[in-house]
C-alpha cells in the first residue's frame, strides 16, 4: 500500500520514474471538466478569495486549456518551488507535451476544510505514454493552504484504494 505524493511542477515523490509521469498527467488532468468554471470572479464567495473546490477547478481548467500563466496563480510558492511565473510555464508545458497525456473527464467532488488547510478530491480519467496507458481512472486528492489570503493548491495525492473511503462515494472508487 504505497501512496504517491505529486504535484503538477515541482514534485516530490517516491519513484523518481513513476512520479514524474504523474506529474505530466497531472499537467494535463482537466482537458474535460465534468462541471464548468465560472470566471474567477463569478466563483468568488462574500468573503473574498474562491473556495477550495473552485481553486482546484480552476486550476484545472486552466490546464486543460493549457494556460499556464493562470494555473501559476492557483498552487503556492512551494509547489512553483520559488521558481518565477516564466521558468514555472515553461516547465509546465514541456512537461504536458513529453508525456502525450489525454483526459477523458474530471470530476471535483467536495472538500473539507481543516483550519488553514483543505482537501479537495477528484477523480481523474486520462491515459498518458508512461503509467497510465490504460487509461485507469486515478483517485487524487488536493491539499490547499491559505496563502497570502487566498486559498493555494500546496500538494496532490494519489490515493490508494484503502484511502479513498474517505473522500469518495462507494460507486467511483477503486476496487
Amino acid at each position: 500500500m504505497m501512496t504517491v505524493f505529486r504535484s503538477h511542477v515541482g514534485f516530490e515523490v517516491h519513484a523518481a520514474a513513476r512520479s514524474l509521469v504523474l506529474v505530466l498527467v497531472g499537467l494535463v488532468t482537466a482537458a474535460l471538466v465534468a462541471v464548468p468554471v465560472a470566471s474567477l470572479a463569478q466563483v468568488t464567495p462574500p468573503g473574498g478569495a474562491p473556495a477550495p473546490e473552485e481553486v482546484v477547478r480552476l486550476y484545472l481548467e486552466a490546464l486543460r486549456k493549457e494556460d499556464f500563466h493562470s494555473a501559476y496563480d492557483c498552487v503556492s510558492k512551494g509547489m512553483r518551488q520559488n521558481k518565477t511565473r516564466a521558468v514555472w510555464t515553461a516547465e509546465a508545458q514541456a512537461l504536458l507535451r513529453l508525456s502525450e497525456t489525454t483526459i477523458s473527464g474530471i470530476r471535483v467532488f467536495p472538500g473539507k476544510i481543516e483550519g488553514d488547510k483543505a482537501y479537495v478530491p477528484n477523480l481523474l480519467h486520462s491515459r498518458d505514454k508512461f503509467i497510465n496507458q490504460l487509461g485507469l481512472p486515478e483517485h487524487e486528492l488536493y491539499t490547499l493552504i491559505r496563502e497570502d489570503g487566498a486559498w493555494r493548491i500546496d500538494q496532490q495525492q494519489l490515493l490508494e484504494p484503502s484511502r479513498q473511503e474517505t473522500w469518495f462515494p462507494a460507486e467511483v472508487r477503486g476496487k
